[in-house]
């Protein structure tokens, strides 16, 4: 037969007590007198008692666990951002529940209704690259499970948010490529449908008005992420009658994409073609064509500010008070190497 757990009844049957003393015993009420706490404590360790979290979770009105959804756990990016969020849930006592989003939305919608069920106490995200909409975030609401954005955040109002400062370190690295004499600048971002702020854009632009260079529109290519969306949108920019000499391309994953498939065309790197990028992973040190520049997003930074943020509307949450809508921009850094 399946041995059934001790619980605070069996307690109290051995010791002739109510269960509601020694539920006060064991968490030490001043009303219970100190014979009386050693007593059922000494049986609940012989019984290997332990406390029903079921019951305290009730009780409490919180699971003590947070949701955590991203695009893809095999970026290095998310990877160190999963260690601030772990660090500051870990001195809160809680846990993380991880989901990977696959750039996805119908994943996406499924990891959100998921976390819901399993009443999770709150979500961090960052939003996938076929999020259009995020009627599923909102909905968070009605079960007041607070939602907090970092990296990629959703161009929208009333949404509390992380990230950095993407449009001053984009007109850096514009202007570090046109004292370098780059004229022909091409910028490979990424999919139109991925619904957030383009501070790589405007940086991008503004760049050139300031610098008094015309934009040409052939040089501003998307990609979807994905390899064969990236090798199609630098063949693109290859076919040009006038290529570009260099090219600001949306983060360090795509960048090793397009610098591989260049090299695939016999184009010599930093010589036919040069990149500057976005996230200086560490990984790109270690690759023989890394891109000359890349701005730093300090992931683990942001990971643990969206932590905190969501800690703090968590708190407001169980005392029942209204948050304002907090939006945190870290700024980031542009990396030479």
């Amino acid at each position: 037969m399946e041995k059934k757990l001790p619980t605070i009844k069996e307690i109290a049957r051995r010791l002739n007590i109510s269960a509601s003393t020694v539920s006060r015993a064991l968490h030490d009420h001043p009303s219970i007198g100190l014979r009386t706490k050693m007593a059922v404590k000494k049986l609940a360790a012989e019984l290997n008692y332990e406390p029903n979290q079921t019951a305290i979770f009730f009780k409490q009105r919180k699971t003590f666990t947070i949701g955590l959804v991203l695009p893809n756990l095999r970026e290095e990016f998310f990877s160190a951002a999963i260690n601030g969020i772990e660090d500051v849930a870990m001195d809160h006592n809680y846990i993380v529940l991880i989901g990977q989003s696959h750039d996805d939305l119908a994943r996406e919608q499924k990891l959100i209704e998921s976390m819901k069920n399993h009443r999770v106490d709150g979500i961090i995200a960052s939003i996938s690259s076929s999020t259009t909409h995020i009627g599923h975030f909102e909905q968070m609401k009605n079960y007041e499970i607070p939602v907090v954005f970092f990296d990629r955040v959703p161009d929208a109002k009333d949404i509390h948010s992380v990230s950095c400062n993407l449009y001053d370190s984009s007109v850096e690295a514009v202007e570090w490529l046109i004292k370098n004499g780059h004229k022909r600048i091409a910028f490979l971002q990424g999919p139109p449908t991925l619904n957030m702020k383009n501070e790589r854009l405007d940086g991008y632009m503004e760049a050139h008005k300031k610098h008094k260079l015309a934009v040409d529109e052939s040089l501003i290519v998307s990609t979807d992420l994905s390899v064969e969306g990236t090798q199609k949108a630098f063949d693109s920019l290859m076919l040009l009658k006038k290529r570009p000499t260099a090219i600001l391309s949306f983060n360090d994953y795509v960048t090793l994409d397009a610098i591989h498939y260049a090299r695939q065309k016999k184009l010599t790197i930093n010589k036919d073609i040069c990149f500057v990028s976005y996230a200086n992973v560490p990984v790109t040190q270690y690759v023989e064509y890394p891109p000359l520049a890349s701005v730093e997003q300090f992931p683990y930074d942001q990971g643990v500010s969206a932590t905190e943020l969501l800690f703090r509307l968590i708190d407001k949450k169980t005392a029942r008070q209204e948050a304002p809508y907090e939006n945190i921009v870290l700024k980031s850094e542009l990396i030479i190497r």
